[in-house]
This record gives C-alpha cells, structure tokens and sequence, in this order.
C-alpha cells in the first residue's frame, strides 16, 4: 500500500487512514463516484498522494479540504491523524442551517394520495 521509496499512498487508503470515512470501502465508494479530488483532478481510488498534495472530499453532505502532511497507509488514532493533514474545511451547518433543508411547504413537490384523489373527483373521474 505504502511506498517507502517516494512516500506515496493510495488515495482512498490515506481518507480512511486519517479518518474521513468510516471505511476503505466507503473511500474507495467515493473516488469511483467522483466525490474525491486530488490537486483538483478527480482522483481513482488508487491514485497515490504524498506531502503537499490537496484532496477534497465531498463524504456526509459536506465538503472537506485537506492538505496532506505525512502519508500514511494504516489507519492511526485521532491525535496521529490530527497531525497528518491540514484542515482548511468550511465549517460545518449548524443544526439550525440543517434543519431547514428538509422541510417541505404544504402543496409543493408531488401530491399525496388523498389530495390526488380530490383531484380526480374534481376533475369527474372515477
């Protein structure tokens, strides 16, 4: 996985070993779909990444934007992984911001079963 010789790492085994994703799968899931980029290029989950390199993820309805300091193959600790990347994510929603998404106004979007079918019996229809 690892490269000691240049000190590179695949993609997806560096999100999942500084805990972005709770898998490798689900890393692997997310470069495949697009969702991972490396230097801004899409990146393939087995595109290596070392030192300096910038990967964005869009993973949990959020975007992160990572800088890689120290490549690592295996996945580490909190503290470790802390220590093996730069930060420079926009915060995430508040609760408030995240609430709001998901609420639907009455009448907007596709009717319900009952109002479909006054629908139908204003219209004369069986």
């Amino acid at each position: 996985m690892a490269d000691e010789v240049t000190g590179t790492v695949r993609v997806d085994a560096w999100i999942w070993s500084v805990r972005l994703t709770k898998t490798r799968s689900i890393a692997a899931t997310a470069c495949r779909a697009g969702h991972v980029k490396v230097n801004g290029e899409r990146a393939k989950p087995a595109q290596p990444v070392r030192a300096g390199d910038e990967v964005r993820l869009f993973h949990a309805g959020r975007e992160r934007i990572v800088v890689v300091k120290r490549p690592v193959s295996k996945r580490v600790g909190a503290p470790v992984a802390a220590e093996c990347l730069i930060d420079n994510s926009p915060p995430p929603p508040t609760p408030v911001e995240a609430a709001v998404v998901g609420i639907r106004d009455r009448g907007a979007g596709r009717p319900t079963k009952r109002e479909r079918r006054e629908i139908e019996t204003l219209r004369g229809r069986p």
